[in-house]
């Protein structure tokens, strides 16, 4: 069986619990369909991105150097990485 691959894709900056929404800062790009991990000191979520968007705005695709919100199943925190896996 082929090792997961993990390349990470950006940084959470921010995390608003009473939505369950994470700001993440791209360094990647990352496409709703997408598999990723969370990981940090206290963090290890794996979920596949439903939705995410920038000011607002629903996006499917979004690029390196973008912040984006994405809806978590679970918390974040800053300083967080966020991989996507493959």
């Amino acid at each position: 069986m082929a090792q997961e691959k993990k390349v990470p894709v950006g940084k959470v900056t921010h995390f608003f619990s009473k939505i369950g929404v994470a700001i993440v800062e791209l360094t990647g790009t990352l496409k709703v369909g997408d598999e990723i991990l969370v990981e940090g000191k206290a963090t290890q979520l794996r979920q596949k991105v439903e939705s995410m968007e920038i000011e607002h705005q629903k996006v499917s695709v979004a690029e390196a150097g973008k912040s984006v919100g994405l809806k978590l199943t679970d918390r974040a925190r800053e300083e967080d990485i966020v991989f996507v896996v493959s």
